[in-house]
């Protein structure tokens, strides 16, 4: 799954979709887990171009009435993200797939490799960070739905981030649920916020898998979640290449 992400977007930093180029807004988050339930900057197609927008990482359903609903439905289920498969078989996932599609910047994310020492009762759970090669940016597919919260009055738009089976890297990576988030590339990105793609094709770009050969992964510090101290001080400590 992909419940951690990090973004770091240097001033004057690009992008280019369905022949536009824009200048991204100068970010630097080094860890954000999705069980903040904070926001995070997507790219939202609009009639003839698109913009960037802070949402909510965390689709909220239309149907939910106010902030307690949302954290008693917490309990049950979470929904940082979107199983690929079961897309358009959802009925929270349908409508934001056919019709709020958008794209999740990312500089990086996290995953866990779990190994079994010989001799142990229990499983060690070793940190990755995992990013596209010669990419500091790259697109991650979402789907987003708008929310108000009939007591407070507070519109937002809520997100999450569409995942895939893992490709042979991350299923070494990944090695429990074997998943990997949805990356994909200018063209792809550029037809993912298109409008009016054919149900086939949204199932087709939502599955599809990253080469292996254009990502990179490392082991990092098992106490990397610390990152987001007051001094905002971190690192990528190239441990093990994997």
């Amino acid at each position: 799954m992909c419940y951690y992400n990090s973004i770091n977007i240097k001033k004057g930093t690009k992008i280019s979709l369905n022949g536009i180029t824009k200048e991204l807004p100068e970010v630097n988050r080094p860890i954000q887990s999705g069980f903040e339930y904070g926001d995070w900057t997507i790219v939202k197609p609009t009639i003839d171009d698109y913009n960037f927008e802070l949402a909510h990482w965390e689709l909220i359903a239309p149907w939910v009435k106010n902030n307690f609903e949302v954290m008693k439905g917490r309990e049950k289920f979470n929904t940082l993200n979107a199983t690929a498969e079961r897309l358009l078989e959802s009925k929270l996932f349908r409508q934001p797939a056919l019709k709020r599609r958008c794209l999740v910047l990312s500089s990086g994310f996290y995953e866990w490799r779990h190994d079994k020492p010989e001799g142990s009762k229990k499983d060690i759970a070793y940190p990755y960070y995992i990013s596209v090669k010669d990419q500091p940016v790259f697109f991650l597919a979402g789907i987003y739905q708008p929310w108000v919260d009939i007591e407070s009055g507070e519109m937002m738009n809520t997100f999450s981030i569409v995942t895939t089976k893992a490709n042979h890297l991350m299923e070494q990576i990944h090695n429990k649920k074997k998943r990997m988030p949805t990356i994909l590339n200018e063209q792809q990105a550029s037809l993912w916020i298109s409008p009016n793609l054919s149900e086939q094709q949204i199932m087709q770009l939502a599955s599809s898998q990253i080469d292996d050969y254009l990502l990179k992964a490392h082991t990092i510090k098992k106490d990397f979640r610390t990152a987001n101290d007051p001094k905002g001080e971190y690192d990528y400590p190239e441990l093990s290449a994997f």
